[in-house]
């Protein structure tokens, strides 16, 4: 299975971002701005794998924990608007 390593990363303004990169390639950096944009490369990324990945979280030494709570809490709420997406499909 392809690993899709996913950095949470600080700029210095305190603003987090997400450094993702395909091990399986050397050039394979993409940088993230949100939530929503992370969702769409990591599924471009998986489509080259028939969308067999897994992603490993990790992050710099200089994010807080509020960052990693706020990444969080986003991947919550887009993943309920995913979920929810899929409910409507269904019942439409």
């Amino acid at each position: 299975m392809v690993i899709i390593e996913s950095t949470i990363k600080s700029n210095p303004m305190g603003r987090w971002y997400i450094e993702l990169c395909d091990t399986t390639k050397e050039e394979s950096l993409e940088m993230c701005i949100d939530i929503n944009d992370y969702a769409k490369k990591v599924e471009m990324m998986g489509a080259e794998y028939g969308g067999e990945v897994e992603v490993a979280w990790s992050s710099d030494d200089n994010v807080t924990e509020v960052q990693i709570n706020e990444v969080r809490m986003q991947m919550m709420v887009y993943e309920s608007e995913v979920e929810s997406q899929k409910h409507k499909q269904m019942d439409g």
